[in-house]
């Protein structure tokens, strides 16, 4: 990857972080962990992966995303926000009355989101549908699938990951979000899964596990589910749950959390200087 394109999506992710820990500080506590998690992920997406027009929110020819971790919406609202889906500062909205941005992602409230998400598992299902919709239709179109790994002990999951392997839907794309904690601690602890790599092996997907939170091992890891071949693609991202934010990432029960006003100045500060000439 050029220099130049790595700094652009890494400073994107920091972009996204602080636009998630703005809109969440706004209504004063939310999901930071699992958020911050995939903002990686979503900076390469919607830093030139993804073909999309912000301006035209329900273009056809678009590719979509389904954040089936539905409650990890601010992260979602924010690369939305960032790439000028809609005015910032209706971040501040979050999850208030009379909001488009409710707690979790709504296609029929927020402009981009592509899914309404939340009852975890179901998301699986939908992006399959999608993805099999698309090619009935001939559209030269991709479907982003973000999973939770604590949302993989739904069974439904992998009925629909057995779909889309019969149905040979190589326009999918899962992206798993293995941060190994869920709601109520170590994913390990609540319902071990095994080798994720293997499962995914094993239902017919094109698999690789990548660092998650590196945007360069993203992008080269997406660049294969370009080419089809007949075959879904599943990315297992090894992610550390509040990643971007030592504080976040260091408390094991950080899965929905308050945000004070002490905390949002001092990661607000630190993420600001990265921005400025840090990471990015």
């Amino acid at each position: 990857m050029e220099a130049e394109k790595r700094k652009a999506m890494q400073k994107l992710a920091i972009q996204i972080r602080m636009a998630t820990v703005e809109a969440i500080h706004s209504l004063g506590s939310g999901h930071v962990g699992g958020s911050l998690s995939i903002a990686d992920v979503l900076a390469v997406l919607y830093g030139g992966e993804m073909k999309i027009n912000p301006a035209d929110p329900k273009w056809e020819g678009r590719d979509k995303l389904v954040c089936s971790k539905g409650h990890a919406g601010p992260a979602v609202y924010s690369a939305l926000a960032v790439k000028g889906y809609f005015p910032y500062e209706e971040l501040k909205t979050l999850n208030k009355p009379g909001t488009r941005l409710p707690s979790h992602c709504d296609r029929n409230k927020t402009p981009g989101v592509d899914m309404t998400t939340g009852s975890l598992g179901q998301g699986a299902s939908l992006a399959c549908g999608m993805a099999l919709g698309d090619k009935l239709k001939g559209l030269d179109t991709r479907v982003f699938l973000i999973l939770g790994d604590g949302e993989s002990n739904e069974g439904q999951v992998w009925e629909a990951m057995a779909f889309a392997a019969a149905k040979k839907l190589d326009n999918l794309v899962v992206l798993l979000d293995w941060n190994k904690r869920q709601l109520d601690g170590w994913t390990e602890d609540v319902f071990p899964m095994g080798d994720y790599m293997a499962k995914f092996e094993a239902f017919g997907f094109d698999t690789v596990k990548v660092d998650g939170n590196n945007v360069e091992a993203l992008s080269g890891a997406l660049e294969r589910t370009r080419r089809g071949e007949g075959k879904p693609f599943a990315i297992v991202m090894d992610t550390l749950k509040g990643a971007g934010i030592p504080e976040v990432a260091e408390t094991v029960m950080n899965h929905s959390v308050p945000i004070s006003d002490e905390q949002y100045d001092t990661w607000m500060a630190q993420l600001g200087r990265e921005l400025e000439g840090g990471k990015a």
